[in-house]
């Protein structure tokens, strides 16, 4: 028999926009699954930049999603919402009922002992799989899905460029890029980042700080796809790299939001420049990517060809140190939250 859902749960909230010291433990009532939603117990919780950024008050949750903090969660569904039309929009996934184990992605609300999340947005945990890792997953599978092989549609053969090779998003790229047939090059910030981009797939890990990942990708034949996550100043060197017909996606501007470009360059090499962000997408849409990353990702995960690269784990009141060492980049992989592990 399952226990009984409670009324409050403990939550990590922002109490005040800023430095990590402005999340803050904080009891909160239990949320209710609505229409087409689960409630998960959450036992882990993936931690992102995106949850950085909303700290800092730039990144505020899309209408109707919870304030709290938290992107993805793996745990156990202990109620079902009432069922509507749209609950499976035409797309093959799996069912999801009460007692399943699953990954979740959501809107918001992950830092915290339980979570609603639209069903279609849900998978079984890949086999094998424990909570921490089953919650490193499908954040970052999701956006390297929809922005290197929907929109950036690479295919086994092309050359993939990936700033920030060693984030949780990086190491994903390496991995299924790898594994889809596709060459890859890296960008990342030290020669110990490099060298672990290169054991998970990338033939060439290049130190941004040091060496000019332009003209070593040029001279290596240059990329057919780059994704980006830095935006700024690196906008001119991508293009000078791209091949013709070359796809560059941009899915962060952690360098900066505006640049200057040469509008003649895109047009003499015919590139295509994109970008996209997940979070506020309609289930339906989402839904669209789960689809696919449960029927070619998954199998992957399952088999460990493709694996979450787990950096630390911290205890739900731990956040705001998760958030400090994200801050300083150091860390090579994911920083996941373990609510099952005692307070530090």
């Amino acid at each position: 028999m399952a226990d009984a859902i409670p009324a409050t749960m403990r939550a990590i909230e922002i109490a005040e926009f800023g430095p990590p010291e402005g999340l803050k433990p904080t009891g909160r009532p239990v949320p209710v699954a609505g229409p087409g939603e689960v409630l998960i117990k959450v036992h882990a919780a993936g931690v992102n930049r995106p949850d950085v950024l909303q700290r800092l008050g730039n990144y505020p949750p899309p209408p109707g999603a919870s304030d709290i903090p938290g992107l993805e969660v793996a745990g156990e569904v202990v109620a079902e919402g009432p069922a509507q039309p749209d609950d499976n929009p035409g797309v093959p996934l799996p069912e999801i009922k009460v007692g399943d184990k699953v990954c979740a992605l959501v809107t918001g609300g992950g830092y915290a002992e339980y979570a609603v999340a639209p069903k279609v947005t849900c998978l079984p945990w890949p086999e094998g799989y424990d909570a921490v890792r089953a919650a490193g997953i499908l954040e970052t599978s999701l956006t390297v899905w929809t922005n290197v092989f929907q929109r950036g549609r690479l295919t086994a053969g092309e050359t993939l460029l990936v700033h920030g090779g060693s984030s949780g998003i990086g190491t994903t790229a390496i991995q299924l890029a790898k594994a889809f047939g596709a060459r890859v090059f890296t960008t990342a910030g030290s020669e110990d980042k490099c060298r672990v981009c290169e054991e998970l797939g990338a033939e060439r890990g290049i130190n941004y700080k040091t060496e000019d990942f332009a003209a070593i990708v040029k001279e290596a034949g240059g990329a057919d796809v780059i994704l980006d996550m830095i935006g700024g100043k690196y906008l001119e060197p991508n293009l000078d790299c791209l091949k013709l017909e070359g796809r560059l996606v941009l899915i962060a501007t952690l360098g900066g939001r505006t640049a200057e470009v040469n509008l003649g360059k895109i047009m003499m090499k015919r590139l295509t420049v994109t970008g996209s962000t997940l979070r506020a997408r309609s289930p339906a849409q989402k839904a669209l990517v789960v689809t696919e990353v449960w029927e070619k990702a998954w199998p992957l995960l399952s088999a460990g060809t493709v694996k979450p690269i787990v950096h630390r784990v911290f205890p739900l009141d731990g956040a705001a140190d998760a958030h400090r060492l994200m801050e300083e980049s150091s860390h090579i992989g994911k920083l996941m939250l373990d609510l099952s592990a005692p307070a530090e």
